[in-house]
């Protein structure tokens, strides 16, 4: 790994989330960076790197008049190693509460990473913007995974 950053892990399993160091290393070309949040999600196939999740970026909150200059990252499974669906998030699932539901809840660990948009333009992704996380930065977190219903999941991503 090249770069390390500190990220929230969400794990599944509803122990406490905690800082993680979230590795990233060069893309091959030498211009791009690509985080490794895999390491920290459980029932992943082995040495598939970047097909194993799927991210979307939090860039503000509902009622949010102007977005956050330090928006956030959602690292999330999407290949399990038996090809079953992911457990629910038991993190998650208590937040949400009586209005949590087993059929579109978040699965799996989550991993949530911080990037600067002053660090310049992100291009199609934005991992070479990336920076550290906080545990001050959870409940904005927690504002939006109640909030919201994780983005469909295809079956099964090669």
């Amino acid at each position: 790994m090249d770069f390390y950053y500190d990220a929230i892990l969400i794990p599944s399993d509803g122990r406490v989330p905690t800082l993680v160091s979230l590795g990233a290393s060069r893309t091959p070309d030498g211009r791009g960076v690509i985080p490794h949040p895999e390491q920290y999600m459980d029932w992943v196939p082995d040495n598939l790197g970047a097909r194993v999740w799927m991210y979307l970026r939090v860039e503000s909150l509902e009622g949010m008049n102007l977005k956050f200059a330090k928006p956030y990252i959602i690292f999330y499974p999407v290949l399990s190693k038996d090809g079953q669906a992911f457990p629910v998030n038991k993190n998650v699932q208590e937040m949400k509460g009586t209005a949590s539901r087993h059929e579109g809840a978040w699965r799996g660990n989550l991993i949530i990473a911080k990037y600067d948009i002053s660090k310049g333009p992100t291009g199609p992704t934005p991992f070479p913007s990336m920076i550290n996380a906080s545990m001050a930065d959870f409940p904005l977190i927690k504002n939006y995974l109640i909030t919201h219903a994780p983005p469909m999941v295809p079956q099964q991503r090669r």
